[in-house]
C-alpha cells in the first residue's frame, strides 16, 4: 500500500501558498513573481534616486516612504517562504534565503547607522528568479555548473593565492630595499600595495621605481602578472568542462526552496526532502 512521506509537503494552506510562491508554472505563481520582479526594480531605482541630491532633496521624504513600503512588502514575503516550506531553517540558510533576508535588513540598520538604506541595492540580486519565471532552466544548468566547478577549483585557487601573496610580500621587501623612502616606498605594505598593482597589470602610477635595479624588477613583475592571470582561467576552464552534464530541473524543493536538481532526482540535494513532483505513483487500487 502507497504511503506518502514523512518529509512530503503538508496539503492545505502551506502547499498553496508554496505553489504560489516557489513556482512560477501556475497563473498565480507567474503573477506572483512577475509582481515580486517590478517591487524589487521600483526599490532599487528608489534607492538610486536617494542617493542624488537633487531629487533628495525635492522628494526625500516620498522616496522615504516608498523604502519603508517595499521593505514591508519584503518583510512580508520573506515570512511567508518559511512558512510554506516544510524546513523554514534550510531554506533561510540557503543563497536565497539570505539574499531575501539581506533585502530588508539595511532598512532596520538605517535606525541606527544612517545611510545604511544604500546597501537596499542588494535587492537586485533577487532578480535572478527571473531565469525560473522566464522559463529559462537552460541557464539554471549552467549557472549550477558553474558553481560546482568554482567549488572543485577551491583548493587549487586557495593554493595559487598563497603563492601569489608570497611573491608580493618578498617583492614588496626587496623594493622597500632597493628604492626606499626616497622613492615613494616609504613601508613594506606600501611596497606589497605597490607590487599587487604591478602584478595585476593595473599600473596606477602614483608609486614608480626610479633606480634601475627597481625598473627591472618591476619589469619581471609585470611579465610575471601576465602568466599569474592566466592561471586561475585555466583551473576554472578544466573544472568546467569536467562539471559539465545535462540539464536540471527547475522546480522548487518544497523543503527548503533549493533548485536546479538533476531531472533524475528524488530528493531534494540540499536538505533530503522527497520531490513530491517525482514521487512514485500509488498503484491502482482494484
Amino acid at each position: 500500500m502507497y504511503r506518502s512521506s514523512e518529509q512530503s509537503p503538508v496539503g492545505g494552506f502551506r502547499a498553496r501558498l508554496h505553489t504560489i510562491i516557489f513556482e512560477a508554472d501556475t497563473p498565480a505563481g507567474k503573477a506572483f513573481d512577475v509582481a515580486l520582479m517590478w517591487a524589487i526594480l521600483f526599490s532599487v531605482v528608489a534607492v538610486m534616486l536617494e542617493s542624488v541630491t537633487p531629487v533628495r532633496e525635492r522628494y526625500g521624504s516620498a522616496l522615504s516612504i516608498a523604502e519603508w513600503a517595499f521593505t514591508a512588502i519584503f518583510a512580508t514575503e520573506y515570512v511567508l517562504r518559511l512558512i510554506a516550506v516544510r524546513r523554514p531553517l534550510d531554506y533561510a540558510r540557503s543563497f536565497f534565503g539570505l539574499v531575501d533576508l539581506l533585502a530588508i535588513l539595511p532598512s532596520f540598520l538605517s535606525v541606527l547607522f544612517p545611510g545604511a538604506q544604500t546597501l537596499l541595492v542588494v535587492r537586485v540580486l533577487r532578480l535572478l528568479r527571473v531565469f525560473r519565471v522566464l522559463k529559462l532552466g537552460h541557464l539554471l544548468g549552467q549557472a549550477e555548473i558553474l558553481m560546482t566547478a568554482l567549488r572543485a577549483s577551491r583548493g587549487k585557487i586557495t593554493v595559487f593565492l598563497g603563492f601569489v601573496l608570497t611573491v608580493v610580500v618578498i617583492m614588496g621587501s626587496v623594493m622597500y630595499l632597493v628604492e626606499g623612502e626616497a622613492h615613494g616606498f616609504d613601508s613594506i605594505p606600501r611596497a606589497m600595495y605597490w607590487a599587487v598593482v604591478t602584478m595585476t597589470t593595473v599600473g596606477f602610477g602614483d608609486i614608480t621605481p626610479k633606480t634601475i635595479p627597481g625598473q627591472f624588477i618591476a619589469s619581471v613583475l609585470m611579465i610575471m602578472g601576465y602568466g599569474i592571470l592566466a592561471v586561475p582561467t585555466g583551473i576554472v576552464s578544466v573544472e568546467l568542462a569536467a562539471a559539465a552534464r545535462g540539464p536540471v530541473d527547475t522546480q522548487a524543493c518544497p523543503g527548503c526552496g533549493n533548485q536546479g536538481h538533476d531531472l533524475d532526482a528524488r530528493f531534494c540535494k540540499a536538505c533530503g526532502t522527497a520531490l513530491d513532483w517525482k514521487a512514485p505513483k500509488p498503484p491502482a487500487t482494484p
